[in-house]
């Protein structure tokens, strides 16, 4: 029998570490064998860790909702974008196509696409929402009875689940989820402020994990006497996803969340099938929606998920004053941390070697999975 040795590669450029970007060389094969200062280092590239998408339903025409090819072709499309760990995103259908793409995310889960990042699990947002906080979810909500939950948790694939707090049988589910490692994000939801945290506090109780689904987006805002979910998420320990196109988020409202909870904040893009294309009309959920200028809106004018990828986000925060080596902890340390993946998200040896290198206007030059180049 022939045992194949990992190549070893060496990069150099300016490398984008937690507390600080230094000169340097990374040596590496499918994972960090070394982190080395380097002051000969290259000086117009920069090196990231591999960024991770937690919530993400299409790109490049396709969607998660499409079943096993579709998600190949999103994910591929995100990949060139920098996104190196994916969590393909369901949208609130009927039930029995909510399972199907469940279906579809477990023959792949735990893979990594050829020339694409790795399918770490599914994203279930939907369906188990409010229906008065749809956002541009479909309107087929339903309450997270025991039944569902099992049929879920059998499919082993789903890594976050959205729930809003104030369902019908919701501290139920939040046991049984949080309990099978499932990481509950509170959103889509009407739930005050001592709801949300009474649910924070289920989760905790269960050993489970918080997050919040797109923070500030699809739930109440701030209000003097009425903090609202997302005060009781903030002032918590949990972590929180952030849509930051500057459309669904202003960056003053970002910036406030960024100083509140820097290590527990996570960009995410929330991209519909429409990331990648030009603009003009497509669809989300079966539901007509338009593309402008880089906002997607139904019919009506409200915002409709997003066309968002993850170098834009970070060009975004960096443009909103926030030090690159901080931004980037936003879609690389934060969300690994959220995920509880301790093999990636940092420039660190003995982590994947997964990069994005990036020019100084931070435009993506190459994307490295598991010490492959794939963009």
């Amino acid at each position: 029998m022939t045992i194949t040795t990992p190549t070893r590669t060496e990069l150099k450029g300016h490398l984008v570490l937690p507390d600080r970007i230094m000169p340097g060389r990374i040596a590496f094969t499918d994972h960090i064998q070394a982190v080395m200062p380097d002051h000969a280092a290259i000086p117009d590239r920069y090196i990231l860790p591999g960024f991770i998408d937690c919530h993400v339903h299409g790109g490049n025409g396709a969607d998660t909702m499409d079943g096993v090819q579709a998600i190949h072709t999103l994910a591929r499309f995100h990949a060139r974008h920098g996104t190196t760990t994916i969590l393909p995103t369901t949208i609130t259908s009927p039930w029995s196509h909510v399972i199907e793409a469940l279906g579809a995310i477990a023959e792949i889960t735990g893979t990594t696409i050829p020339h694409g990042p790795n399918i770490h699990g599914a994203h279930l947002e939907g369906p188990f929402v409010s229906p008065h906080k749809l956002g541009a979810q479909p309107p087929h909500a339903l309450a997270p009875t025991p039944e569902r939950v099992a049929e879920v948790l059998a499919l082993g694939c789903v890594r976050i689940v959205t729930l809003a707090p104030e369902l019908p049988h919701a501290a139920d589910a939040i046991q049984l989820f949080a309990q099978a490692g499932v990481r509950v994000s509170l959103g889509h939801t009407a739930a005050g402020y001592e709801q949300t945290e009474r649910a924070i506090c289920q989760i905790c109780a269960a050993g489970g994990t918080t997050g919040a689904t797109h923070l500030f987006n699809a739930m109440p805002g701030i209000e003097s006497r009425k903090p609202g979910p997302a005060t009781a998420l903030m002032c918590s320990d949990a972590y929180a996803e952030l849509i930051f196109d500057t459309h669904h988020v202003h960056p003053a409202t970002f910036r406030l969340a960024q100083r509140v909870m820097p290590d527990r904040l996570l960009f995410v893009t929330d991209a519909m099938r429409a990331a990648g294309l030009p603009d003009g009309p497509s669809l989300l959920g079966g539901q007509q929606v338009v593309v402008e200028q880089g906002a997607v809106r139904l019919p009506s004018g409200h915002l409709a998920g997003s066309v968002l990828t993850l170098d834009a986000a970070l060009r975004n925060a960096v443009a909103a004053g926030v030090p690159l080596h901080q931004a980037t902890a936003l879609l690389t340390r934060n969300p690994a941390r959220y995920l509880g993946l301790e093999d990636r998200g940092r420039l660190h040896t003995g982590r994947r070697a997964d990069f994005v290198v990036m020019d100084p206007a931070l435009n993506v030059l190459e994307v490295w999975v598991a010490g492959q180049q794939i963009a």
